[in-house]
C-alpha cells in the first residue's frame, strides 16, 4: 500500500460513529459529490459565474465530515487555468453544543475556523476573523440538490453576499 492509500484509508471512513450518529446526521444529505454553479460577487455589483466541484464524506474514524471544494471544477482547467482547492473538517463539540468547522484555503491562505449550528432547513456556520464577520449558510438541503451563500459584514456595515453555489448532486465521481 503506497503513502496515498494509507492516508485515506486512516483519513476516511464508512460512516459517522453510532454514538455520534444523530448529532451529526445534519450533514448526512451532504455525502457524495456534487456539481456546483459558483456566482462570485464583488463589491462593485459585478458577479462572475464558474463552476465547481465539492465532495464531502465521512471522516477521523466517523467523528468528523471531511469536504474538498474546487472551483473552477477540474475538468474546466483547460490550457493551465487556475482556480483554488480548500478543505473543511466539520465536527460537533459537546463542550459547546455546537459543530465546529475550519475552512483551509491555501491558494487564499485562508485558515477559518467557524462554529455552526443547524437550521431549519440546513445549517449554518458563522466566524469573525481579520474583523469581518462571515456567515456561510447551507440551505435547500434535499438528496438531489441544495444553496450555500457566503456573507461578510465589515464593522459597521451590511452583510454583503460575497458567493452563491447552486448544487447538484454529480452522476459520477
Amino acid at each position: 500500500m503506497d503513502v496515498m492509500e494509507r492516508i485515506a484509508a486512516v483519513f476516511t471512513a464508512a460512516g459517522p460513529r453510532p454514538e455520534l450518529a444523530g448529532r451529526l446526521s445534519v450533514f448526512e444529505p451532504l455525502i457524495g459529490s456534487w456539481d456546483l454553479v459558483v456566482h462570485n460577487h464583488a463589491e462593485d455589483g459585478s458577479v462572475r459565474t464558474v463552476d465547481g466541484e465539492w465532495h464531502f464524506g465521512w471522516a477521523l474514524d466517523g467523528r468528523a465530515l471531511a469536504d474538498v471544494w474546487i472551483s473552477p471544477a477540474r475538468a474546466s482547467r483547460i490550457g493551465g487555468v487556475d482556480g483554488e482547492w480548500g478543505m473543511s473538517l466539520r465536527f460537533y463539540d459537546e463542550k459547546i453544543d455546537a459543530f465546529r468547522s475550519t475552512w483551509l484555503g491555501p491558494g487564499n491562505g485562508w485558515v477559518i475556523p467557524f462554529l455552526g449550528k443547524p437550521t431549519e432547513d440546513g445549517f449554518e456556520i458563522e466566524a469573525d476573523t481579520d474583523g469581518v464577520r462571515r456567515r456561510w449558510i447551507f440551505s435547500e438541503l434535499t438528496a438531489t440538490s441544495f444553496s450555500w451563500r457566503a456573507e461578510e459584514t465589515l464593522p459597521d456595515a451590511d452583510p454583503f453576499v460575497r458567493q452563491r453555489f447552486e448544487a447538484t448532486r454529480a452522476i459520477s465521481g
